[in-house]
């Protein structure tokens, strides 16, 4: 056994001065260290691997990394209002230690490397010239001038962090099985600019209900909001006393529900679980025992008008973010189904009879029903016709500018996020609900509060 380990080493080729500093460089955990980092300067060196004489091909290289915003940080920071140092939010460009300044290697080996793995700055990653002759083909979005400027009509906001639209009801925030047309998809194709990436979800709404949808347009601004969407939701359960002015998310529905609540106003405070109906075939959220596993949701909710009709506008302040929270939550813990919630609320629309005018509205509001260029309907659904469209709408929504934090950080070793500006974004009615709003208030005995 010691012989033929003896062997071994007699018969294994000493390394050069310049291989064995480059060898012990790359013996760290890092993708390259500063030694390796300085040979690879010129982007167009040949690299070797076994020896001098046996030289590689030419490798594509990527850009050096820099260092980037810690996205999820940033956003726990400013949804919680307290200060920020630069060094907290970048991520360690630690300096490699261990290798001779002084030595200059003109070759080295490189190093495997995972998906896991940290990168310090200026490194760099060399891919095989095989990957640009084979690139990653996606089914690309046929694009035409109606679908652009529908889309670009539904914009509310843009900034170098954000866009903001207007969502219509019926169309789905992302693509899947028999959906043909998509948020995610038409925002991909059309609300660019003179960007790269394609603008980012980071939070959702549901096909049938409308109003604000906010997407990132970089990685760093759409990981900085699901931080702060996430965060919205853990701070709300921490929460005993709801004190809108020290929360930095704001979210306000208006909703038309089936009679009227027993207070004008409150908190509802339920845990949601989901369930599996129809022997596997589909899936509900309903209002569970604390005890039972669930999801504990909240939900801030105001009397705005009534009506004789039996109807209700609520305005709905999610403290929360489940799924079909405000849905559930009417239905199941208020006892007022929302307007053309089927899933929900099935049993107040057994006996639905659109309210009927027996003359014609003033200045035309609640005339002629037009189609888009998607093929839907999104101005039918109103309370005057035989199958009213969900009566949910996301009208307002309170959030920090993530630009202006963005630039802070870049620039600022030292920020107080507690005096970040806000961004008030107000979507309009989609045109059903808007069809409803008229046609309560041309009828008599109607109330505000």
């Amino acid at each position: 056994m010691a012989e033929a380990l003896f062997l071994r080493r007699l018969l294994r080729p000493r390394p050069t001065a310049a291989t064995a500093a480059t060898a012990a460089a790359f013996l760290k955990p890092n993708y390259f260290s500063t030694a390796a980092s300085a040979a690879v300067n010129d982007e167009n060196v040949k690299l070797t691997e076994k020896s001098e004489e046996k030289k590689e091909g030419k490798w594509v290289i990527l850009p050096p990394f820099s260092p980037t915003v810690n996205g999820s940080l940033l956003g726990r920071k400013i949804s919680r209002g307290g200060r920020i140092l630069e060094e907290e939010v970048r991520r360690d460009c630690l300096e490699g230690e261990g290798a001779d300044s002084g030595a200059k290697p003109q070759e080295f080996r490189l190093k495997r490397v995972g998906e896991k793995d940290m990168m310090n700055q200026g490194e760099r990653i060399f891919l095989p010239l095989s990957v640009q002759g084979s690139p990653i083909k996606k089914p690309g979005y046929q694009c035409n001038d109606q679908d652009m400027h529908f889309t670009r009509s539904l914009e509310l906001y843009k900034d170098s962090a954000i866009i903001v639209i207007n969502k219509p009801p019926k169309l789905s925030v992302q693509g899947g099985l028999g959906i043909k047309k998509s948020v995610d998809e038409l925002a991909g194709a059309y609300l660019r600019y003179d960007n790269e990436e394609p603008p980012r979800l980071v939070h959702r709404l549901d096909q049938d209900s409308s109003g604000i949808l906010v997407m990132g347009r970089t990685r760093t601004s759409a990981t900085v909001l699901h931080s702060i969407f996430r965060e919205k939701t853990v701070c709300g359960l921490d929460d005993i006393e709801i004190d809108w002015k020290k929360r930095v998310l704001h979210k306000r529905y208006l909703a038309l529900v089936f009679g009227v609540p027993d207070q004008s106003s409150g908190v509802v405070s339920a845990p949601l679980a989901k369930v599996v109906v129809d022997d596997g075939k589909s899936e509900r959220i309903t209002v569970v025992d604390s005890r039972s596993p669930s999801q504990h949701a909240m939900t801030e909710y105001k009397v705005i008008q009534t009506s004789s009709y039996g109807y209700t506008w609520l305005e709905l302040a999610p403290i929360t973010g489940r799924k079909h929270q405000l849905r559930v939550h009417c239905a199941e813990v208020l006892g007022t189904p929302i307007v053309g919630d089927y899933k929900y609320g099935w049993q107040a629309h057994r006996n639905w009879k659109p309210i009927l005018l027996k003359t014609p509205s003033h200045n035309g509001e609640l005339g002629e029903v037009k189609s888009n260029n998607l093929g839907r309907d999104f101005e039918c659904g109103s309370i005057a016709e035989k199958q009213p469209h969900l009566h949910l709408h996301c009208k307002q929504l309170i959030l920090p500018n993530i630009s202006a934090a963005l630039e802070n950080v870049s620039f600022d070793s030292e920020y107080d996020f507690s005096k970040l500006e806000n961004l008030n974004l107000i979507a309009p009615l989609p045109s059903h609900m808007q069809r409803s709003w008229n046609l309560l208030n041309s009828l008599p005995d109607h109330q505000g509060y």
